[in-house]
């Protein structure tokens, strides 16, 4: 069975037909790991392209997040009885002081929809939550809305390294006022400017790209 019409489905943000694909693939018995990775995840690059290259715009690309977040829910106790492991796990959080998540949530669903588990820790985390769930993920990724707010990320990431558990996690950090500078200057481990670029950010980061 081709997933053609499910990744379309998906690229458009149709999520009533997206939901419709994803039942007759399962029904006609197709791999659920199948379903992901060659309907959902290579439908998600493709808007992932067309955000980069000025096609799709916010709207678009929150669309086709949420249709695929209908599929996801369909596959997920399938993936789960196949024991199909996730890329890796990621950890994600707007920093304290800062109440600011559509960024953030967003970063979330497209990586989900590359297959990486997601533990959201919601908005205005503690650096204490940040330094709890470092040796339970692979990536921290740190967001900040205002001018105001980023320099918690700099404390976050002191306090990782206080803690001891530093090396043994990659922390990427973004946001509207965020640059490459900041990143590098607070010792973060990769920045990216939109939730697109994100995905492949944290791919590369973990040895994937």
């Amino acid at each position: 069975m081709e997933l053609e019409h499910l990744r379309d489905a998906v690229i458009e943000g149709n999520v009533s037909a997206v939901s419709e694909e994803t039942q007759r693939a399962i029904d006609a018995g197709v791999d659920p790991s199948k379903i992901l990775n060659n309907g959902l995840i290579e439908a998600m690059e493709e808007v992932g392209r067309r955000y980069e290259e000025g096609e799709y715009f916010l709207p678009e690309m929150l669309a086709a997040a949420q249709a695929m977040k209908t599929s996801l829910a369909k596959l997920r106790p399938l993936l789960a009885a196949q024991d199909v492991k996730p890329v890796a796990r990621v950890a994600l959080g707007t920093v304290e002081g800062d109440l600011h998540d559509i960024g953030k949530n967003l970063v979330g669903i497209m990586l989900e929809g590359a297959g990486f588990e997601i533990v959201d820790l919601g908005a205005d985390v503690a650096r204490a939550e940040f330094v709890r769930i470092a040796p339970e993920v692979d990536v921290i990724g740190l967001s900040a809305l205002t001018t105001t707010t980023m320099p918690a990320m700099a404390t976050t990431i002191q306090a990782l390294e206080e803690a001891g558990v530093r090396d043994g996690v990659k922390v990427i950090v973004g946001g509207a006022p965020v640059t490459q500078k900041y990143a590098d200057d607070i010792g973060a481990d990769g920045y990216s400017p939109d939730a697109s670029r994100a995905v492949r950010k944290v791919r590369t980061l973990i040895g994937l790209e």
